[in-house]
């Protein structure tokens, strides 16, 4: 009688399962992990963008000509890229001491990052057009926009 060892094909492929299982949540907990990182970046930007904002025009109490263009130019952002969303862009308050950030394009999870809890620097935030204290309405997709009032 010969004696043979070695695996079944049942535990070969119970091992490739759980491999399998291992692999996908990996994958979804780096994920997780990248996205969480690139909020709280895109966070910390608008922040310095705020006391830059305040640095350069602050003085005056009237932020007239505040853009991205004249940020850059200023030297206070490398490049004109929003840093979430597609699109950005700064612009003067209605009674012109105060400035308003605008973010356009933005997925729903960036959407939801945002309106879990208001910036310190910021006075207001309004998402989708609502204010963000009353109403958050995140639209599924990436056509989330995200405006911030700062003085």
């Amino acid at each position: 009688m010969k004696n043979e060892s070695g695996r079944s094909l049942i535990e070969i492929v119970g091992v490739l399962a759980i491999t399998a299982v291992m692999t996908a949540s990996a994958i979804a907990i780096y994920n997780s992990i990248r996205r969480n990182q690139h909020n709280t970046i895109a966070a910390a930007t608008l922040r310095e963008v705020a006391k830059d904002i305040n640095m350069l025009m602050g003085m005056r109490g009237d932020y007239t000509g505040i853009s991205v263009d004249y940020l850059v130019k200023a030297g206070a952002l490398a490049t004109p890229d929003a840093p979430i969303g597609k699109t950005w862009n700064i612009d003067v308050g209605i009674d012109r001491t105060t400035f308003v950030i605008n973010l356009y394009g933005l997925s729903r999870a960036e959407c939801e990052f945002f309106a879990s809890a208001m910036p310190a620097w910021a006075t207001d935030m309004y998402i989708n057009g609502y204010n963000a204290t009353q109403v958050v309405n995140c639209f599924p997709g990436s056509e989330n926009d995200v405006s911030f009032t700062g003085m």
